[in-house]
């Protein structure tokens, strides 16, 4: 009996050396892929140290078990008790660390907007706008395109490889190639603060260089080498984007120990959507103004059955995420925009707060400016409007019609966001009839 007892000692005691050594190898790889050169391609996430503890844990936990005569659970709550306690948890608190915020969004959901909220963090903040524009580009007329999986793969990978601060897979889909890394094709480089900023932009002459220019200065072509070494000079980095269609091809992301990836997914109503994309695309949207002068809709055909496709993915995404499996637990958020419309500054706070960053007073400072204004200077993509009105403006611009089909095909993902059907036109255009159901996502 009591080398039994001696067993079980010896065991706990190793139990805790491991546990001590693993958060000392944490440590040193966390220094070792902050000094990672810019080049250098991404390692596996599961390396030789991390298998190797997890299976010596694994096998004292086993021994343990058969000595105690437990089931392996050391904790004094059952699996679904510990569950319950982390997800009672309703606020999150600020915590040091490099954080790695993703912004998933669809065209015309205001996610533009909304990633200025961390654009506009301040020094310790990278941003990437839209990277994998050029992704989807190239393989736009590539068989890769016609799998969903192998396309959903290579925005995971490239996605994976910028939070690392490695640009070198993104390299092979910018066209014209980079020629040393360098690079005046970036989609969208004056979106991003840090790509403006010295020493990733030198001010160049005006007249050579008036086409690549960045809201705070003149800037050369886009050295990619030092665009990842200021990169991993900064503590955070954020990148929005509306290319990823399903949540659950990112959990091999979201999993990767040298990452804390927090996912916030950024839902509109589809009727506000549709309606904001026959005026920011509107050639590509004739069809939809022919059915809206017609005031008939085929609902079999494939614009149709396209729009029921794009709903259908972010209901579905946001299924997963408010599921809240093991893998995305503290680490998903969904907000509506319109919530975000209404009160910016509250919204603001709680993302940052869910993302684990303090909130800045330059951010602040921004919102403060950019969500009161009375007329849209810069036009349908600017970010600097009267968020309120905004986002009521599309209940004046899409016909009745047109309105009635999102509404059938979409209805599900309505539902699913609190967002309310309408039955004639009057409704529609009668702002004092909200269309917004007051709702919590946890």
């Amino acid at each position: 009996m009591k080398t039994k007892y001696a067993i079980v000692f010896i065991c706990i005691v190793a139990l805790v050396i491991i546990e001590k050594e693993s958060n000392i190898l944490s440590r040193v790889s966390d220094k070792l892929i902050q000094r990672q050169t810019p080049q250098q391609t991404p390692q596996s996430p599961l390396d030789y140290n991390n298998t190797t503890h997890n299976g010596s844990l694994a096998m004292l936990k086993m021994l343990l078990s058969k000595l105690t005569g437990t089931t392996g659970n050391y904790s004094s709550l059952s699996e679904e008790e510990e569950e319950e306690e982390l997800d009672g948890l309703s606020t999150y608190s600020y915590s040091a660390g490099r954080k790695h915020i993703l912004l998933l969004a669809s065209t015309r959901t205001g996610s533009s907007f909304v990633g200025e909220f961390f654009n506009q963090q301040g020094e310790n903040m990278f941003y990437l706008f839209e990277p994998l524009w050029h992704v989807e580009r190239m393989l736009t007329t590539a068989s890769e395109a016609n799998n969903g999986t192998v396309l959903a793969g290579i925005y995971r990978d490239v996605l994976q490889a910028l939070f690392l601060c490695d640009f070198s897979p993104l390299e092979k889909f910018i066209s014209p190639p980079p020629e040393d890394h360098i690079t005046p094709a970036l989609f969208r480089r004056e979106s991003s603060i840090s790509l403006c900023e010295e020493p990733v932009c030198s001010p160049v002459i005006k007249e050579v260089f008036e086409r690549y220019h960045c809201k705070t200065r003149r800037c050369g072509p886009l050295n990619l080498t030092l665009a990842s070494e200021y990169c991993l000079s900064k503590q955070h980095h954020a990148i929005k984007t509306v290319r990823v269609r399903l949540l659950d091809t990112l959990q091999p992301l979201v999993e990767d120990p040298r990452l804390d990836v927090r996912v916030i997914q950024l839902v509109r109503d589809p009727r506000a959507i549709l309606a904001s994309r026959m005026v920011a695309f509107s050639s590509k949207y004739q069809t939809w103004k022919t059915w809206a002068q017609d005031g008939q809709v085929p609902e079999d055909d494939e614009e149709v059955k396209r729009l029921k496709g794009n709903c259908d993915n972010i209901r579905v995404s946001a299924e997963v995420g408010l599921s809240r499996p093991r893998w995305l637990r503290r680490r998903y958020m969904l907000v509506r925009y319109e919530d975000i419309a209404r009160f910016p500054m509250q919204k603001a706070e709680e993302m940052y707060r869910f993302t684990g960053i303090p909130f800045s007073p330059q951010a602040k400072e921004w919102i403060l400016r950019n969500t009161q204004t009375t007329q849209e200077a810069r036009g349908i993509y600017s970010t600097q409007k009267n968020s309120s009105e905004q986002a009521e403006k599309w209940r004046y611009n899409i016909p009745f019609t047109l309105a009635q089909v999102v509404q059938k095909v979409c209805g599900p993902t309505m539902k699913l966001f609190g967002y309310r059907f309408v039955d004639d036109e009057k409704t529609l255009t009668n702002k004092s009839i909200s269309l917004l159901e007051e709702k919590l996502f946890h």
